[in-house]
């Protein structure tokens, strides 16, 4: 494809601007030097070795090795790393670890690199201020960039005698669920065939729900119910870096988790676990035990591309106003560890990462998105090419529609005392109080040094 022609010759050019001549760094008697980066995700460990290629060739001597490891061990391993002294030069980070690595001094500030270098951070559309510690430095690059769609079944739409149209523009609210609740109970259909707006549907006895699980135990709810009741104006936390405290006590939080219990409560959603912990997003809607679901726009990719199904994406429905949508944002970032023995290479590999060069030539299969608008247009572009249409997603970018993550403090304690809450409540075990108790929780936790 000309696009993919165009963007690989791009990335050579620029490549031997950015990369030329080596760093400093450890070298090994035969006179290499390696930089070892980390991730959890697998397809940005496949995707940016292409990258790595191409920087080990502009370096002679030079080797990049990727590891990648399961998310559910990664940061353990991470941790252990820094213990022993042998943690990776560089690594995908979250922002939910940012604060505990930068407060234990393990992360290197690259300030003074990105003015040497007159790195333009300017680049980057999304994750530059995540990044950046309460002591005003920056920890990190932003890696990519993430959002929530709504994927659906095409035929099944069809079927039910809804247009494309009407799935790009619906709208909800908290009150009778807009025009996504009644999406949801017609596509909702039992056993017998009975749809889940008509009389005698048995709720007890469903073929195909209408939504996915939309009742998380996620405590930020990216790609659940948070750009249902983003969509009220309600935002997460009071601040959006280092906030005190977060907002579950607010009347407009609480309704919306009434409208999502009550999709389970009346047969038109799953309840929490219900097909397992294995089953993916994707095995839902290839098998039909759903029609649509909201999912990460990380998936946009193997959704359209499940075997003899025609798989559409809609972005999130509009709020209470009938205008605003609002869908949470986060970006990993590329951290550097402060005990590596190669901070100049580490840089300058991150910083090659952090390039148009590499993210355009990376992110060409879709599988994240590049954080530099014109790398994430390559992507579409190129993806578009192989039936992969990703406008929903880059409409939210240029719309202005994205809701920045925050950026927080003692992330995992806050998940432990949380996560349970949120199961206990829509598993019926627990009343609205709870979310008081959620948010004086969190404010507790927020507030712990």
């Amino acid at each position: 494809m000309r696009i993919q022609k165009i963007v690989a010759m791009g990335a050579t050019l620029a490549l031997a601007a950015v990369v030329s001549g080596c760093s400093s760094g450890s070298t090994s008697a035969s006179g290499s030097k390696t930089v070892n980066w980390w991730t959890w995700d697998d397809k940005q460990a496949a995707a940016y070795q292409v990258c790595a290629t191409d920087f080990e060739a502009a370096n002679p001597g030079v080797t990049v090795k990727i590891s990648q490891y399961d998310v559910a061990d990664y940061f353990t391993k991470l941790t252990a790393g820094f213990v022993a002294g042998n943690a990776p030069d560089a690594f995908q980070n979250s922002v939910q670890f940012f604060q505990a690595y930068a407060s234990q001094h393990q992360l290197l500030p690259m300030d003074s690199y990105i003015a040497k270098d007159k790195f333009d951070l300017s680049r980057f559309s999304v994750g530059v201020d995540a990044w950046k510690y309460t002591d005003g430095k920056q920890y990190a690059l932003p890696l990519d960039w993430a959002a929530a769609g709504i994927y659906y079944n095409d035929a099944t739409l069809a079927k039910a005698g809804y247009t494309r149209q009407q799935a790009d523009s619906l709208t909800w609210n908290p009150d009778d669920g807009g025009t996504l609740g009644k999406m949801i109970a017609h596509l909702t259909v039992d056993a017998k065939g009975v749809r889940g707006d008509q009389p005698g549907f048995d709720k007890n006895n469903v073929k195909t729900y209408g939504y996915g699980e939309i009742a998380a135990k996620d405590f930020i709810g990216q790609t659940t119910w948070g750009p249902l009741v983003e969509s009220t104006g309600w935002r997460i936390s009071d601040k959006e870096s280092w906030p005190t405290v977060f907002n579950y006590g607010d009347p407009r939080f609480v309704k919306t988790m009434d409208w999502i219990r009550s999709l389970t409560d009346k047969g038109f959603a799953p309840k929490i676990g219900q097909f397992g912990d294995s089953v993916s997003d994707i095995d839902l809607l290839s098998s039909g035990k759903v029609a649509m679901e909201s999912a990460g726009s990380w998936e946009a990719a193997t959704f359209v591309k499940i075997p003899g199904l025609k798989v559409g994406i809609a972005p999130m429905p509009y709020g209470p106003d009938g205008k605003t949508r609002a869908v949470l944002s986060n970006s990993n970032g590329n951290n550097i560890w402060a005990g590596t023995k190669n901070p100049d290479l580490a840089w300058k590999w991150v910083s090659y990462m952090g390039s148009e060069a590499c993210q355009s030539k990376a992110s060409l299969t879709g599988t994240f998105f590049p954080s530099i608008p014109a790398s994430m247009d390559a992507s579409a572009k190129a993806l578009a090419a192989k039936g992969v249409d990703l406008s929903v997603f880059t409409g939210m970018l240029k719309n202005k529609e994205l809701i920045a993550s925050p950026v927080y403090v003692n992330g995992a304690a806050l998940q432990a005392a949380v996560e349970p809450l949120f199961q206990a409540y829509f598993a019926g075990q627990k009343s609205d109080s709870v979310f008081t108790d959620m948010q004086n929780q969190s404010k507790t936790i927020l507030a712990k040094k």
